[in-house]
């Protein structure tokens, strides 16, 4: 027993056993670069878990031009830099007003949101379709932004709802004395004390619509504008799919990814932590 309490044994073990989760997690990225770094000749030739025989590191460059993967990604982050920031900034304010705003209705407003989080994303395709193409945003950034915000509104405020309530009400009578108003404490107080909270939603929001395929699929039909997800298909063709390029693409889909996860993970913990405790 050290000086922490913890059995040395017991230490060890628990490093052992996260060690072989991470190895099992890494496993199918591992296979995916191989994949990657082959010609179609050698994929075919040989096991899926052998080393390139020949490392091919054009297939990068095919899948970012002749794959058009530049294009999709393009489309994917224009949607990301505009959806994350608009859509935590709504969720941000409707648990603002549900947490320091007192009136009557409050918690079944929280329920009626909560109930959004049950409706499956299936039973809302054909209103959503027959709305978008009336108001002819099929196929634009503002229809899809749409979707995607209110799809991700009642997890944002349960998440940001949470954390609301564990920051104590006597700074906002601190902050009254010092003449903010509402929006001076929502934005100088609030904000701010919410940063592990804002940074995990950033994370799972940008994880949730980076990787988004059912209603891109459905509600943006002109290539030009398709996303990573459904780029990715265009490595398929009607009689054979191009695993090599196809893998390489899966590659540089998922950088942005870990870019935003290792910007934000330090907050992530603290976030989760004092969501679920409120």
């Amino acid at each position: 027993m050290n000086e922490t309490g913890v059995h040395p044994v017991s230490g060890v073990l628990k490093y052992a056993a996260l060690i072989v989760l991470a190895i099992l997690f890494l496993i199918p990225i591992v296979f995916i670069a191989f994949t990657s770094l082959k010609s179609n000749a050698d994929l075919m030739s040989h096991p899926v878990y052998s080393l390139p025989q020949k490392v091919h590191w054009d297939n990068f460059l095919k899948a970012w031009n002749q794959g058009r993967m530049s294009m999709y990604m393009k489309n994917t982050v224009i949607i990301c830099l505009i959806k994350v920031p608009l859509g935590i900034l709504i969720e941000a304010l409707a648990a603002f007003a549900l947490t320091r705003m007192n009136f009557k209705w409050g918690n079944s407003m929280f329920t009626l949101f909560l109930v959004g989080m049950m409706i499956p994303m299936q039973a809302t395709l054909v209103p959503l379709n027959i709305f978008l193409n009336k108001t002819h945003l099929v196929s634009t950034y503002p229809g899809i932004i749409l979707v995607y915000v209110g799809f991700g509104i009642p997890f944002g405020i349960l998440i940001l709802r949470g954390f609301f309530r564990t920051i104590p009400k006597e700074l906002d009578e601190a902050a009254l004395i010092d003449g903010c108003g509402d929006m001076g404490k929502f934005f100088r107080v609030i904000i701010p004390l919410a940063m592990p909270a804002i940074a995990t939603l950033v994370i799972f929001d940008f994880m949730a619509t980076w990787n988004e395929f059912l209603l891109a699929q459905i509600f943006i039909t002109k290539d030009s504008m398709k996303t990573i997800t459904t780029g990715l298909l265009a490595f398929r063709g009607e009689h054979m799919t191009d695993y090599t390029l196809l893998n390489a693409a899966v590659l540089i889909s998922i950088i942005p990814i870990f870019a935003v996860y290792l910007t934000f993970q330090k907050y992530f913990v603290n976030g989760l932590a004092g969501s679920v405790k409120g």
